[in-house]
């Protein structure tokens, strides 16, 4: 037995014991590999006469949680994780922090070099993958889909108490725009869905520092976000909005890591992460944000008025054009202000046509992104979905922060989207005269007889919301295609906002208790099934001829078609080949699990298939996959069967006699007889 690295400790009376280590293990995009890095670790501590515990963070939620005692007797921890693992339990032991598919890569290595590892101090930064299997989320996307997550939670409440307390309780006055009766029942709705939307940015900011810097990082993220968002402390009317936010939230993460690296006398670590680095952070991401950032922006942001000013005698179709540009692109931040500022500042003077291209363009963004989500509704995920609909609503309502999620999270595909969308309504609302008495837009202020020229109104809002939505679902069908990053639901790994479990389009799959689902097993092995009676003979076969990935997804999809649960194939493989844009399947150990949450499919169904000659998964370890399973449960599945499933089969395919009795079967129902093994 090879000797674990550095001396191992010692109990009382100078006998020797044995080591104990820790180890957490972690991925967005699928358990499998979360629950094959735990096998592969436990094995090889088991091989080297080390004890082991192996917590797992998979959809299905924490198991084997490590306690205080585990960790008080631990001797290192190794965390293989390719998301954030909060770490600062594990203050004072040696933490070795790398890539999910090292652990099932090198797992014999990391045990070597988890007892050299650095003490941990408290405080210390989420994990950062050292090397990533396949095609990970880089660390900044990770972040940014961190604090999408928990705005959106803001954003819809935020949005929706303001668009019920104005349709309930507001009236149209020229003087006013849209009011609400003061020290009524709806302004104080009102006044709390504000409260919501004040918060959004904030969140954005701070918890896009949080998955970069840990818990030191998130009150410098959050008021550095406020500061972007509070145009008064750096002279602007506008404020910095969302974007601001995003800056402030990655100045903020990587501010801290840098401060983190700063060597300090033994009695000042305990309070550097709760109390010397948020304020050092803070007060100078503060500074910075207001002398540096903010004073350019406030300049530009004046000049960018004055300029617009100066056209109000030229096209109104360019004039609408720009407005609805500008409304579009930030959605409720300085863009969109200057412009919404310019016209409402018009209609004192008596042109009310300025005021009225913008209303066409403010409800365009929520509208498009809303209607996109359900044009096509497989590139979205559940949460996205919901907030889709929700867009809709506020949309309706002229709140057009409704779609700042969709944008904050394919800022690439959307914005352009929401500013052709936003140029086109603009541009129809300015050659037809349409006019706005009241500082505010979208099809509210037409219903309470704000606008005049009410049927181009809404042709306008219409068009530009069509727009904006085929050209959404175009470039983000595009970019799924090349595999770009989308949004994952948020709800996210929440607190990650990246998608775990078998997930399509960025859908997100719920963890929930299994329950119930022993009950079928042993039916199902009476008749011939497994896997609670997913998988069957029809589902089987000896020999997979596809050479190619693509190849044998489509040959797996056609194989699950045979058990008579498959409603559209095509749309199956789509399903599947999105999910691998995401992350590849290819476990190594020649083994591959595709799978996909499709209404492609009626029922949750397994297939297997064994390939001789194997093929090329982008595998961890480069092998390529001879052992093909693929997982395929519809979008309204109960429960977390697929779950249930791909754990199992993770940990039992690391058994390397397991898998050789699955290469040796010599038919369908041989290859059966040894599934009935995983349970």
């Amino acid at each position: 037995m090879t000797s674990p690295a550095g001396p191992p400790p010692t109990g009382g009376g100078g006998e020797q014991r044995r080591v104990r280590l820790l180890a957490v293990t972690a991925c967005p995009t699928g358990i499998a590999h979360t629950y094959m890095a735990a096998e592969k670790l436990a094995q090889a501590a088991e091989s080297r006469g080390i004890d082991m515990k192996v917590e797992t963070q998979g959809s299905i939620g924490a198991e084997n949680v490590l306690d205080d005692n585990d960790v008080r007797q631990a001797d290192g921890v190794i965390v293989a994780a390719d998301k954030d693992v909060d770490l600062s339990r594990f203050a004072g032991k040696r933490v070795l922090t790398v890539g999910v598919a090292e652990g099932i890569r090198h797992p014999e290595q990391l045990i070597e070099r988890v007892l050299s590892a650095p003490v941990h101090t408290g405080g210390g930064a989420p994990t950062v993958p050292a090397s990533g299997g396949g095609k990970e989320r880089s660390a900044g996307y990770r972040a940014l889909m961190n604090g999408v997550s928990y705005m959106i939670p803001f954003v819809v409440v935020g949005g929706l108490l303001i668009a019920i307390s104005l349709s309930l309780g507001g009236y149209t006055d020229p003087s006013g725009g849209l009011v609400i009766p003061k020290d009524s029942f709806w302004m104080d709705v009102n006044n709390i869905g504000v409260i919501g939307f004040t918060l959004m940015v904030p969140i954005l900011s701070g918890y896009i520092a949080y998955a970069i810097g840990d818990r030191p990082a998130l009150v410098p993220g959050m008021i550095g976000g406020w500061i972007a968002n509070t145009g008064e402390l750096y002279d602007s009317k506008a404020g910095a909005g969302f974007i601001g936010a995003i800056v402030t939230g990655f100045l903020a993460g990587y501010l801290v890591l840098w401060i983190k690296k700063v060597k300090v006398p033994k009695f000042v670590q305990p309070i550097m992460p709760i109390i010397v680095i948020p304020i050092v952070a803070t007060t100078a991401l503060g500074l910075f944000f207001i002398y540096v950032i903010g004073k350019p922006i406030s300049w530009v942001f004046e000049h960018l008025t004055d300029w617009l000013g100066g056209m109000t005698g030229t096209s109104a179709v360019l004039l609408g054009a720009i407005l609805g540009l500008m409304i579009a692109f930030d959605m409720g931040g300085p863009v969109n202000k200057t412009a919404f500022l310019f016209g409402a500042g018009l209609i004192a003077t008596g042109n009310q046509t300025v005021m009225g291209m913008c209303a066409a363009a403010i409800p365009v963004m929520p509208l498009g992104q809303g209607l996109a989500t359900l044009l096509r509704r497989r590139l979205y995920s559940e949460q996205e979905r919901e907030t889709g609909f929700a867009a809709l609503f506020m949309g309706c309502f002229g709140i057009s922060e409704g779609a700042i999620p969709f944008a904050a999270a394919r800022p690439a595909q959307v914005i352009p989207a929401n500013m052709l969308g936003g140029a086109v309504a603009g541009a129809i609302a300015g050659v037809a005269g349409v006019e706005d008495a009241v500082p505010h837009g979208g099809p509210i202020v037409a219903v309470l007889g704000a606008v005049s020229g009410v049927p181009m109104f809404f042709v306008a809002v219409v068009i530009g919301s069509v727009v904006t939505a085929l050209t959404t679902v175009a470039l983000v069908d595009v970019s799924e295609r090349r595999g770009a990053p989308a949004l994952a639901g948020a709800g996210a790994a929440v607190p990650e906002a990246v998608l775990v479990g078998a997930s399509v389009g960025g859908a997100t799959e719920s963890a929930k208790p299994v329950a119930g689902v022993g009950s079928s097993v042993e039916e199902a092995e009476e008749a011939g099934e497994v896997l609670s009676g997913h998988l069957t003979e029809r589902t089987v076969r000896v020999r997979l001829d596809a050479t190619d990935k693509e190849a044998a997804i489509r040959e797996m999809a056609g194989l699950l078609a045979r058990g008579g649960r498959v409603v559209d194939a095509d749309e199956l493989v789509a399903a599947a080949l999105r999910r691998e844009e995401q992350g590849t399947t290819g476990l190594g150990e020649e083994i591959a699990i595709p799978h996909a949450k499709t209404d492609a499919v009626s029922a949750p169904v397994v297939g297997f298939a064994r390939s001789d000659e194997g093929v090329e998964w982008d595998s961890p370890d480069g092998t390529k996959a001879r052992l093909v399973f693929m997982i395929a449960v519809p979008e309204a599945a109960a429960g977390d069967e697929h779950l249930r499933i791909l754990s199992l089969l993770s940990r039992r395919l690391m058994d390397a006699g397991f898998r050789e009795r699955l290469l040796a079967a010599p038919d369908e129902a041989a290859v059966v007889e040894v599934l009935r093994e995983v349970g």
